[in-house]
């Protein structure tokens, strides 16, 4: 049986761009011009777009129409990453560590393994996690700005998992979440997996646009709000304090939960009061230790409501039936001991330290960062493709992340994120000096 005429144009479209006879970075035919040029019906056509894009060949672009991608850059890089080669430099992930963290485990396992908990560790636990690590948790809380119960405290398996529960909790298939248009990727994976519908809200300089998320909520079922109010990832924003404000009124009025992901919180030195602690009861916190300790340690939680903690119980027990105890231990008695304390200060200095170089590196263009975050969102101009500079970065041996990965919106920006914290001070130096060639020559000539 022959192929149906679409599929043979699919077929000849994609052949055509692997092997680059159609260049990356070219404009095609508006849906009516590809019609008219293979005599299909104009729906056809939407459809022949539609399995290219599919297969990562090409990225529609709202009011810029259809553009063969870059296919040495894999559809989603930043979050489907494939594993980076040795020679490359990573601005793409962010795993900051500090000189003594090694030292330090060994110190505590050698606690541990002394301590007469041992034995208890090696038992299953109660779902949300035992009684004094929550406390620990709660305490450590007070010094983010919230106050809490260790019985609103749940512990998780990394803030990812931290927001898998709240979801598979608080929401249902078909729920309508508001984002913000650029958002952390984990969370659209998390929409995708669990088939919730996402509301993309614009951005301004100093986080969502709330009258845009109030004339949202007015006309659609929006049943939470997923938001970083305290270094936004990837724009490294922090709220003002009215606006945090607003946005719980705006929730309240119209019966929606709140999502806080505050996992890069810690590197903001004295922000507006979290949102958890305006509106306790109907905001769910999550973060975790992976950030301002070590990414793997995999210890996060959640503090919610007390209504939706047996609902987060149970989605504990369908995923991990309860949370590692061993590395819950280490990590609680560093939240006791002040070790946390003493990391999250390094990091901030550290984090400082390599914004100051990116602004030195990279000085002129124009950078979209917080003072104290490890990361700095690079827009480029509207004619550049942000496919076709990644591209020729890896082709340098420097591997960095689109805007494709963070976008909820149908018009994907052409801008990078560059992740600092991966490597050393010296090495970043060098690699940004790099970025800057690159962008100048493919972006801003």
């Amino acid at each position: 049986m022959a192929a149906p005429r679409y599929k043979t144009l699919v077929d000849a479209l994609a052949s055509d761009i692997r092997a680059g006879r159609i260049a990356a970075g070219v404009r095609l035919p508006t849906h009516r011009g590809l019609a008219a040029r293979e005599g299909i019906a104009v729906v056809t056509a939407t459809r022949v777009y539609a399995e290219l894009e599919a297969m990562g060949l090409v990225s529609r672009e709202q009011g810029r129409g259809t553009f063969v991608r870059d296919i040495a850059v894999p559809a989603g890089h930043g979050i489907d990453q494939q594993a980076v080669a040795t020679d490359a430099v990573d601005l793409n992930f962010n795993y900051p560590s500090l000189p003594g963290q090694a030292d330090l485990l060994r110190q505590a396992l050698r606690e541990v393994a002394a301590s007469g908990d041992l034995d208890s560790l090696l038992r299953y636990q109660p779902h949300c996690g035992r009684p004094q690590d929550r406390a620990s948790i709660a305490r450590h809380l007070t010094r983010r700005g919230i106050t809490t119960d260790a019985d609103r405290v749940i512990i998780a398996n990394g803030a990812q998992h931290g927001l898998a529960i709240t979801v598979m909790a608080a929401l249902d298939v078909g729920d309508v979440v508001a984002v913000d248009a650029l958002t952390y990727p984990g969370f659209k994976v998390l929409a995708r997996a669990f088939h919730l519908e996402l509301e993309p809200i614009p951005t301004t300089a100093g986080g969502p646009d709330l009258d845009a998320l109030e004339k949202l909520c007015a006309v659609r079922p929006v049943r939470a709000i997923y938001t970083m109010p305290t270094l936004h990832n990837p724009l490294g924003w922090v709220m003002p304090a009215a606006d945090r404000t607003r946005l719980v009124k705006i929730a309240r009025r119209h019966g929606a939960l709140i999502i806080e992901d505050a996992s890069y919180a810690y590197l903001a030195e004295d922000p507006p009061p979290p949102l958890a602690a305006i509106a306790p009861d109907i905001t769910l916190y999550v973060s975790g230790l992976s950030k301002n300790v070590a990414t793997g340690l995999r210890v996060g939680f959640v503090v919610a409501p007390p209504s939706a903690v047996p609902s987060l119980e149970r989605a504990i027990r369908a995923t991990t039936w309860n949370t590692p105890a061993l590395t819950t231990a280490i990590a609680c008695r560093w939240l006791d001991d002040g070790t946390v304390d003493h990391f999250e200060a390094q990091k901030r200095d550290d984090a400082r330290a390599r914004q100051a170089i990116a602004r030195q590196e990279l000085a002129g263009l124009p950078l979209i960062s917080h003072p104290s975050s490890y990361f700095t969102w690079l827009p480029l101009p509207d004619d550049a493709r942000a496919d076709r500079l990644t591209a020729t970065l890896a082709r340098r041996h420097i591997s960095v992340a689109t805007a494709e990965p963070f976008t909820t919106s149908t018009h994907t920006p052409q801008a990078i994120r560059l992740a600092l914290g991966s490597t050393d001070l010296d090495s970043l130096r060098s690699t940004l000096r790099a970025v800057r060639r690159a962008a100048v020559e493919d972006a801003y000539a």
